[in-house]
């Protein structure tokens, strides 16, 4: 049976359960296994280099605006219809100040900085999410398909596509092409080669951490020559030494980080920076953020994770709920695109911030709070975007779409956001790779290929 969203969870449940058909197809043999399994192990392919044929749909053009982009991930999911889609109701706070700039209605007392920035931001509000579970949910708007269907297991982080198509456009890079600030673990590079993973980092102000050896740099240099000494003979192997899957190279880009002043820099910065962005975590990964495109340092997809919009309870509680989250949100995302736009960088910088779905509209439940709920809103900004301007529109209540607002005629998903990005960053959507361990060729977005899923280019006006 299909729940609310069209999706039979019991059939695509059984249809990867083990020992079904699925698992027993020829393409999964047991080389795929055992390259699987040493990636798992070792943290790498210590294997010859893949296969990394590629095909695309013919005619496809990107809008190619975006050298960055910069994702924020509102974790918990807040409320589509007390931010990007406000409803005003005998439940909104007075301290909300419902403001109209032109065709949109925000809540100014909220989100203050923001108001101030709404010439560049786009707020797209026919969008729609496919479950209401904080972990799928997530999941989902991090890789951009289902993540209990079969490509899912190797699939990878958005930001990792990202990297491995515009790293190398930067071949001298220091940082890593992505970067996911305010955590310390997540999604990897699924399938992909290592190097397109994350690099987490908690920023705080005081510098990269680890990246100072407790006996000092002429100690650490003599250790790291002897390592480079030793590991030689390994680096003449045909395979190992085979880029990009040679373990030096790691070695090489971990060394590019450590006593490099450089790389310090984008991670320092001092109080009174620290109060102007809000003095917390997303304020510091709003700094750091800027720190790197300002330093062309070579990430190029930066993640930003925030949290605890799950505001079941008392989501209007005084210098707590919806107020404290939004400040937060406010008061770092503000400030950024100033310096973006002050630096110049707004304009090849994609924003993106959602949450993993909305929340339940009209008046709050007897706990004073809202539930999940599919229908949600999202934010884009920068990369040229048109901004002051709203895409798509819900109904009176915030409950459903009542004007889809696009080409696509139909409520924006997941996997159309995912397309979004790739296309402001150049990336061609409808790309299959033929490097796949599961030897089915892997779709940058499933269903773009085929035009099921395609990017929001009415963003672009």
């Amino acid at each position: 049976m299909k729940d609310r969203f069209g999706i039979d969870w019991q059939e695509t449940f059984r249809k990867h359960a083990p020992g079904s058909p699925f698992w027993r197809r020829p393409s999964l043999t047991r080389r795929h296994f055992f390259r699987n399994s040493a990636a798992a192990v070792s943290g790498y392919f210590l294997l010859p280099e893949l296969n990394t044929e590629t095909i695309a749909r013919a005619g496809v053009s990107t809008i190619g605006t975006a050298r960055n982009c910069i994702f924020i991930l509102m974790r918990g999911g807040p409320s589509h219809t007390d931010t990007f889609d406000l409803k005003e109701g005998a439940w909104t706070p007075r301290e909300l100040e419902p403001t109209a700039y032109g065709g949109i209605k925000w809540p100014r007392g909220l989100m203050p900085k923001l108001a101030e920035q709404m010439d560049s931001i786009a707020l797209v509000r026919s969008v729609k999410a496919w479950a209401l579970v904080h972990g799928l949910a997530q999941v989902w708007a991090q890789i951009g398909r289902n993540p209990v269907a079969g490509s899912s297991k190797i699939a990878p982080h958005i930001g990792s596509v990202a990297a491995i198509e515009l790293s190398k456009q930067t071949p001298d890079a220091t940082l890593p092409a992505f970067v996911s600030l305010n955590v310390t673990s997540g999604l990897g590079s699924g399938y992909f080669p290592p190097e397109n993973a994350p690099f987490f980092a908690v920023p705080g102000g005081g510098g990269l951490g680890n990246s100072r050896h407790n006996d000092g740099a002429p100690r650490f240099d003599r250790r790291y020559e002897l390592l480079m000494q030793m590991d030689s003979g390994l680096r003449g192997e045909p395979e190992l030494g085979a880029a990009p899957y040679q373990t030096a190279s790691y070695n090489l880009s971990a060394r590019k980080l450590i006593y490099n002043n450089k790389v310090d820099e984008i991670f320092t910065f001092d109080a009174q920076e620290r109060a102007r962005y809000g003095a917390t975590n997303f304020g510091n990964s709003c700094i750091t953020a800027r720190n790197m495109l300002r330093a062309r340092s070579g990430a190029r997809f930066i993640q930003i994770t925030t949290n605890d919009w799950d505001h079941h309870d008392n989501i209007w509680t005084p210098n707590g709920g919806h107020f404290l989250r939004a400040k937060e949100f406010d008061t770092g995302l503000g400030p950024l695109m100033e310096d973006l736009k002050s630096d110049k960088l707004l304009d090849e910088t994609l924003i993106v911030a959602m949450g993993e779905f909305g929340r339940t509209v009209g008046n709050l439940t007897t706990t004073r709070g809202r539930d999940h709920f599919a229908q949600q809103a999202i934010l884009f900004a920068g990369a040229q975007v048109r901004g002051g301007r709203a895409i798509g529109a819900s109904n009176a209540a915030g409950s459903g779409t009542f004007e889809p607002g696009w080409s696509g005629n139909r409520d924006v998903r997941a996997e159309d956001v995912e397309a979004t990005i790739y296309s402001a960053l150049g990336i061609d959507w409808t790309t299959i790779r033929r490097d796949d361990p599961l030897g089915r060729g892997f779709e940058y977005v499933p269903g773009g290929s085929t035009g099921q899923y395609k990017p929001i280019d009415e963003l672009w006006g």
